[in-house]
């Protein structure tokens, strides 16, 4: 099966946590959102939403674990944007300005808190607190784009400890 919608390369892909929905972001500055039932009965080519709000490709994507319809998504360069949305019903519920290319996003599994990893201009890391997004912290040193995340749960102290691959 198909999914046809972008119109340039897809960059972002990303499945929610119950595998109901598909986020794919692509070069084309557009995000879009696929349910898994419109694929099962047979009409791939229609997505559930369809997002043109990033003025910059749409590479980061995370879904958070404790609302299961909430996705966020960060655009390029041109566009240095955080955007949170509703899945379920197709709204921007908000909008920050990192005034960097967002790279990566990971979500805490604990606390409604978002990571952001950014290339031009800072390279930086920033961590937002959700939906205030108030900046709670925010590491730089990096060199260059800092292009992917991972999150490692500690079983002491419950702390998460979350590791960035420069590029």
């Amino acid at each position: 099966m198909k999914l046809r919608a972008h119109n340039q390369e897809v960059c972002g892909l990303k499945w929610s946590l119950s595998g109901q929905q598909l986020a794919s972001g692509g070069n084309d500055n557009l995000l879009h959102i696929w349910d898994v039932s419109m694929l099962h009965n047979g009409t791939a080519s229609t997505y559930l939403h369809r997002f043109n709000d990033h003025k910059a490709a749409v590479k980061a994507l995370a879904w958070c674990p404790l609302q299961s319809n909430l996705l966020a998504s960060g655009g390029g360069t041109a566009d240095r944007c955080i955007k949170f949305w509703n899945t379920q019903n197709g709204v921007c519920l908000n909008s920050v300005d990192t005034n960097s290319q967002v790279c990566a996003l990971q979500w805490s599994k604990h606390e409604k808190e978002l990571l952001s990893s950014h290339g031009f201009s800072e390279n930086q890391l920033c961590l937002w607190r959700y939906p205030s997004l108030v900046k709670m912290a925010e590491l730089r040193g990096h060199t260059s784009r800092v292009l992917h995340l991972a999150q490692v749960i500690l079983k002491f102290r419950n702390r998460t400890l979350f590791f960035c691959f420069p590029n």
